[in-house]
């Protein structure tokens, strides 16, 4: 299995090399540690980046189309009907598929743009021409395929009424320009995360975003919920997006640099982006899958309490997916010593705050799932629950050497990973649902969590080191566990016990986060502290 991964004689290494972050993926000076560094690496070692700054755009531009949709989604049913909503959540899926004719390209951007910053601007125009070059015949490719399949999928293979059908044929078209638009899009994101520009790349995505929810509203108030109007106001939506897109790497990547075309360029970035793609292809199969295979197993009623508790778990992801967003061009620019302290001291970030939380979520998930849904739910699914919030605080734990490899030029070994995942995933997801039932596919999905994080902590050669790290994270979590499977929620143990359990996760997670956590709680608390002050001024003014 190791050689299968690349252990041995790895592609593009030269020898054979254990860990593939210390070989010379690009050139000596930039990530063989040389004494002889860059202008870029100068600038890049002394000018402060701040990390927690980028990592809060990003969380900020995922969590506010949540919100966003939340509040859209019974307005628009309201407005279209139910059969009209779920024609377009149809359409949006379809749409959501076929961006992988994307084919990595926007990460392989992002790469090596962040790779080569700023020390060629007529290199950095060359890399980024190649990938609209490559995406816009892609994604052309991808809207002529669009065509048929759109047709039948959405014209024949769904049950709809005749005049549903009616208003979609002449809305189809709309659907080939969307591929194109959404594969340059993808580039031009990618080329503004390379050059970390994460304010502005949120800006304009949080604001598109609310655009294509209230656009089509507006479109169905003063039109009528037409879908050939409808899908129109989608697709103007994304127009809008790649146009400020394409005008801020006008600006911040392209400068005065004419356009080109390298076919080395091409070629270095279709193989990254290729192994991009197999890890977007089977990576949903291993997070999806499961569900169907409940289904066909047992009942659908029983996904329902599989897939609530895991939607709700999966929520865990948010934090560590805006850091390594962060982290990605800081991965690809710095040193491999560098590399790794910062890998290190974002493993310690992470840790350190979501433990004690996931501890809170292990100690009250049951009693909120009684309050939230119903005690005959909470019953069914609470078990299920703690086992998928343990797994997804590992797997957030695995952004980091994940966004690393990828960052340092290896996604072939992210791919591999997941590919040498899948079918020992698959055996041991039946056998879970056989022995456990439900909670025994929670069972396969954290084995397989836990097993993709000790790979790809293995090929970052940080396994040792990290495993000694989660040593006490791991211990309080089971303490967690055992707290919520045999104590009563309420009782005096319980409270007892989770208040003493929460105490040391605290302690903990204070003592062994980085110097930046405490400086970022310092400042919180002293910030509160104004606003108490200010409030009971204001009060006694009053």
């Amino acid at each position: 299995m190791l050689s299968i991964l690349g252990r041995a004689g790895i592609p593009g290494s030269g020898k054979g090399c254990a860990y593939p972050l210390r070989c010379e993926i690009y050139a000596p000076s930039r990530r063989g540690g040389s004494s002889s560094l860059t202008r870029r690496d100068q600038e890049e070692i002394g000018r402060p980046v701040s990390i927690r700054k980028h990592t809060g755009y990003n969380l900020l531009g995922s969590l506010l189309p949540i919100g966003v949709s939340l509040l859209t989604v019974p307005v628009y049913i309201r407005l279209v009907g139910d059969a009209r909503y779920g024609v377009l959540a149809l359409v949006w899926s379809l749409l959501g598929y076929f961006s992988v004719f994307n084919f990595g390209l926007g990460r392989a951007t992002a790469q090596r743009l962040a790779a080569i910053g700023g020390s060629s601007p007529e290199r950095a125009a060359s890399v980024f021409w190649t990938a609209v070059a490559m995406n816009g015949a892609l994604g052309a490719m991808g809207g002529l395929l669009l065509w048929p399949v759109s047709n039948y999928f959405l014209g024949q293979g769904i049950s709809m009424d005749a005049g549903l059908k009616a208003e979609l044929g002449p809305a189809l078209p709309w659907l080939m320009l969307s591929v194109p638009l959404m594969t340059l899009s993808v580039v031009f994101g990618g080329a503004l995360q390379g050059y970390e520009k994460f304010l502005e790349l949120n800006i304009i995505a949080v604001a598109t975003a609310v655009l294509a929810q209230l656009l089509p509203l507006l479109v169905a108030w003063k039109h009528g919920p037409d879908l050939t109007w409808l899908l129109a106001s989608v697709i103007l939506t994304r127009l809008f997006l790649c146009i400020l897109l394409f005008w801020r790497c006008r600006i911040h990547v392209l400068g005065d640099s004419a356009a080109a075309f390298s076919r080395d360029d091409a070629k270095s970035l279709f193989v990254f982006g290729g192994w991009v793609t197999v890890t977007s292809l089977v990576s949903p199969l291993l997070v999806v899958l499961d569900r169907f295979v409940i289904g066909s197993m047992m009942s659908a009623s029983a996904v329902t309490y599989y897939v609530v508790p895991f939607q709700l778990a999966e929520r865990a992801t948010l934090l560590p997916s805006a850091l390594t967003q962060a982290l990605f061009p800081r991965f690809a620019a710095d040193s491999i010593v560098e590399s790794r302290q910062l890998a290190t001291l974002s493993t310690r970030a992470l840790a350190a705050v979501t433990t004690p939380a996931m501890i809170f979520a292990l100690l009250v998930v049951e009693p909120f799932f009684r309050l939230w849904i119903g005690p005959e739910f909470a019953s069914n699914a609470y078990v299920t629950a703690l086992i998928l919030l343990l797994a997804y605080w590992i797997n957030g734990l695995a952004y980091v050497p994940y966004t690393q490899l990828q960052a340092a030029g290896r996604p072939d070994l992210t791919a591999k990973c997941h590919l040498v995942e899948l079918l020992p995933y698959l055996a041991v997801l039946f056998l879970g649902l056989r022995l456990w039932g439900i909670p025994g596919a929670a069972v396969a999905f954290a084995l397989r969590t836990f097993g993709d994080w000790a790979l790809l902590m293995w090929f970052a050669g940080a396994l040792p080191s990290g495993a000694a790290m989660l040593r006490i994270p791991a211990a309080l979590l089971l303490g967690a566990l055992s707290i919520a499977v045999g104590l009563t929620v309420g009782s005096a143990s319980w409270w007892a016990a989770s208040v003493t359990l929460l105490t040391a996760s605290l302690a903990w997670a204070w003592r062994s986060a980085p110097a930046q956590i405490h400086d970022l709680a310092a400042g919180a608390a002293k910030r509160l502290f104004i606003d108490l002050r200010w409030a009971e001024r204001w009060a006694q003014s009053k």
